[in-house]
């Protein structure tokens, strides 16, 4: 059974605006779009370079019980502009329901005006496990053992 990630919309939001959705039949993620309060709907937002800023969807969403979703930025955004997610992937947790703001930042060297209805992310819905916690006096051996950061390649 397909799980169903129900959305809210915030009672500001431009409901126009599509909700997210796979842009093929192929992705993984789906995209997330800018969706501004009226009065910052022209104008959009400006991030100067090195500046963070939360971009509002315009949602909220009701996560199934066992699932997360991970918000990551978009490939085109961050190669072609600088523009990716400070924490990526960022969590959301299936026991939130506040605002869906994405956290951007602008990693380029020129300002970038995200304008309403832009796609700025894209989201996936995973299963996530929770695992029981256990104090021990010693690990299984492994072949890599306690190798770090690089050990097993050219770092």
């Amino acid at each position: 059974m397909t799980p169903v990630l129900r959305i809210l919309w915030e009672p500001w939001a431009d409901q126009s605006l599509p909700l997210p959705g796979y842009e093929t039949a192929g992705a993984a993620g789906a995209d997330l779009r800018a969706n501004f309060a009226p009065a910052d709907r022209a104008a959009g937002v400006t991030l100067a370079a090195m500046e963070r800023r939360i971009v509002p969807t315009g949602i909220r969403v009701e996560i199934p019980l066992g699932y997360e979703m991970q918000i990551r930025p978009r490939s085109g955004l961050a190669t072609n502009h600088g523009i990716t997610l400070p924490n990526t992937p960022g969590t959301i947790d299936s026991d939130y329901r506040g605002p869906l703001g994405v956290a951007l930042i602008n990693l380029g060297t020129a300002p970038y005006t995200v304008r309403h209805g832009d796609r700025i992310a894209q989201m996936i819905v995973a299963p996530v496990v929770q695992v029981a916690f256990e104090v021990v006096e010693t690990l299984t051996e492994t072949a890599r053992g306690a190798g770090g950061f690089g050990s097993t390649g050219r770092s």
